[in-house]
Parts: C-alpha cells; structure tokens; sequence
C-alpha cells in the first residue's frame, strides 16, 4: 500500500532524540520499520531552524548538517515553520521574600509546523497522492485533520507515538481519530542510524561529532 509519512520533527526531537544517542536518524529506515509490508512513497518532515545561541554555538550547524542528511534520501522533503521569542510576565512558583512576584521571561515557542503539517497531510489525500498515511507526533492538535483523513478521505491513517517511554501514552484524541497506532521503540532508533559519514551532491556528510 502506498504510504506517505508526515513527520512533527520538534514533537520527535523532544519525545524521543533530546537525551539519547540517536540524533544521526534515518528516516527513510524508521519508516520502513515502522510499516515493513507497505511502499514508502513520500516523507514530509516539519522543523523549524534553531537560532544561534552562545550557550551552544553548534546547535545550528549540528541541525543543518542532519537536515544535509535527511534531504540526501529519496522522496523525502524538509518544510519550515520558523521560531518565535516574546517576553511575557510569569508569577514565580515561589516567590522570594521581598521581591517583585512577578518577573519577565522570554518564551521561544515552534510556529507553523503543525499547520504545515496538516495542510500537507490533507492536500495529498485530496489529490490521491496516498492510499495511507502515518503521522509521527503526539500532537493532540493534529486530531482534526487526521480524523478527515479517516472520515472523510476514507483512507486508513497510523498514528505513530514518537515518546519511547511507556509511561507517556498516545493522546486520546488521536487514538480517538486514527485507523492505527503505533509507538517507537529505542530499538527502531538504534537500527535506524544513518552511516557516519555519507555524501550527497556537494560532497560528505559527517556525523556532528557530539552525536555519540
């Protein structure tokens, strides 16, 4: 069965890649795990460029050199949402004796991705670009559009739960709105690794080498 995947690359980054071993993902090889009998025909990941910061310097290059990576694998494409800071006043938990209760911090918040994510994911329904599709994220806002998929489209949708620990469940509405779930598994993770080194148009691709 021809099988698109839509892939919430911050929802994947922070409930599954933050504090593991397993940054150098394959996602061509995690979507083939995850449904072995069926034809990948096109993967769609949503991210959003980190901005340099001096307390990681790297963190920038480190994402577009894994971004070099992904693009370097057959149908799969890289769409952008971008990221936004505002400086909001926030209560403290715990306020400090003599001191103002309130305090300003900057809150940097992922825009676009689960828009993209969606306008996606029902444009190639719409155009019969899948005969199923599988979203990857725990995302309870992506309900809607995954149940028009099911509903409407009449084509079976897999929800994929990216958080690897058991004790995170996939959220109600999207069991509510998909034909399937499924969960990822460290096991998929390490079996999925792209080389350490590979190359595309423009020569090698290195694996960040804080990456181990």
């Amino acid at each position: 069965m021809k099988t698109n995947v839509y892939i919430d690359g911050f929802n994947l980054y922070h409930r599954a890649l933050q504090y593991s071993p397993y940054k150098w993902l394959d996602l061509l090889k995690v979507s083939e795990a995850l449904l072995p009998t069926h034809q990948i025909n096109r993967i769609r990941f949503f991210t959003a460029l980190v901005e340099w910061r001096a307390t990681d310097p790297n963190q920038q290059r480190r994402q577009l050199t894994y971004i070099r990576a992904l693009e370097s694998l057959p149908g799969l494409t890289v769409h952008y949402g971008h990221f936004r800071t505002d400086s909001k006043r926030k209560p403290l938990t715990h306020p400090i004796q003599d001191a103002s209760p309130i305090v300003e911090v900057d809150v940097t918040q992922e825009k676009g991705s689960d828009v993209n994510l969606a306008t996606y994911l029902l444009l190639d329904g719409f155009q019969g670009d899948y005969e199923q599709a599988c979203v990857i994220s725990n995302d309870s806002d992506l309900a809607l559009p995954i149940k028009v998929v099911r509903d409407e489209l009449k084509l079976p949708i897999v929800v994929t739960n990216p958080s690897v620990s058991q004790r995170v469940p996939t959220a109600k509405q999207l069991q509510d709105a998909s034909t399937f779930q499924r969960r990822l598994f460290k096991t998929t993770l390490k079996n999925s690794q792209f080389p350490p080194t590979l190359t595309d148009a423009n020569g090698t691709i290195t694996k960040p080498p804080s990456w181990v």
